[in-house]
């Protein structure tokens, strides 16, 4: 409850790969600074898990949490490193039993009425709705409130500032996540005072 508490408050999670750990604290901090501080730092690079341990450490404020997270070694690994919540691009039972061995929240993606049954049928209510995009986006998880109205989504995959406000307009959208606040290449020399900035114009365009 107090993970879905916490969306409810930010309502714009940022999604992050992290190539360069040294990338890691900076980019968090600079996040955190412009009000986002649900960060989701996903297992595509070697460098997750260390950049995950070192949020945590380092980062006041910061709730970080590991993405792209697909079976139970990893969720294990996820937590050890410091996760507060895990992310699965997909739904299965060896990712919903992991979660509740290691008593931290998972948010499985789902795309369809057959993958929220079955997460129904696991004991859950809040799911990542992925890729958002192109399995119909807000149109679509409008039309899901109807058969499904006890279910809260998080979309992810293709939202911007663009569409933004389709989404989070939404009775069943808890919050969204992106990537579109982290600059493309950390290694320039105003990327984190740009990702601060990124950060303080999505909150100021969620609406009221």
């Amino acid at each position: 409850m107090e993970f879905r508490e916490n969306l409810k408050a930010t309502r714009i999670v940022p999604v992050i790969v992290i190539k360069e750990l040294g990338h890691a604290v900076p980019l968090a901090k600079a996040l955190v600074e412009g009000g986002l501080n649900i960060l989701e730092i996903t297992l595509r690079t070697g460098a997750a898990l260390e950049a995950i341990k070192a949020i945590s450490a380092q980062v006041p404020g910061a709730i970080v949490g590991a993405g792209t997270v697909t079976n139970a070694q990893q969720f294990a690994q996820a937590v050890q490193a410091g996760s507060k919540f895990v992310v699965s691009p997909g739904l299965t039972e060896e990712v919903v039993q992991a979660s509740r061995t290691h008593q931290v929240p998972i948010l499985p993606g789902v795309a369809t009425a057959s993958d929220i049954m079955r997460g129904l049928g696991l004991g859950l209510e809040t799911f990542k709705f992925f890729p958002a995009e192109t399995s119909g986006g807000a149109p679509a998880i409008k039309a899901l409130g109807g058969p499904f109205p006890q279910i809260s989504f998080c979309p992810t995959g293709g939202i911007s500032p663009k569409n933004l406000a389709s989404y989070l307009s939404l009775p069943n959208v808890i919050a969204v996540g992106g990537s579109w606040m982290v600059p493309s290449d950390l290694n320039e020399a105003d990327a984190f005072s740009r990702a601060a900035s990124l950060a303080r114009e999505a909150r100021v365009a969620v609406p009221s």
